[in-house]
């Protein structure tokens, strides 16, 4: 079953992935993608840090932000490494939002860096 996130997310995936190659980065190096979760509760979001680990991804120290309003809300990124390439990365997202929909956390999209 598809996640209902999931339209707006290939839409974001395929803008951005377009943006960077037509501004030159460099399609043959692989990038560094930084996928964001959240959660306002902090031991929700340990455990799916945990549950990320355990499945082998590479996550971040999860830390605590404070939003416009004033409210804290806790985030950690996972980290992986590839080409930029549409449906590898449509792939991932997929995988991220299962995480996120079975952990109980928010899947905030992912970014990247230009690559020379």
């Amino acid at each position: 079953m598809e996640h209902p996130e999931f339209a707006e997310l290939a839409e974001y995936t395929q803008s951005l992935v377009n943006e960077l190659l037509e501004d030159g980065s460099n399609e043959e190096k692989d990038h560094t993608i930084e996928h964001h979760f959240s959660s306002p509760n902090f031991d929700t979001l340990e455990k799916a840090a945990i549950v990320a680990f355990k499945q082998g991804f590479d996550v971040e120290e999860p830390e605590e932000a404070e939003l416009e309003n004033g409210a804290k809300i806790f985030a950690f990124d996972i980290i992986t490494e590839q080409p930029l390439d549409e449906e590898l990365l449509l792939d991932e997202v997929k995988k991220m939002l299962e995480l996120a929909s079975q952990t109980g956390v928010d899947y905030d999209g992912w970014g990247t860096y230009f690559e020379e």
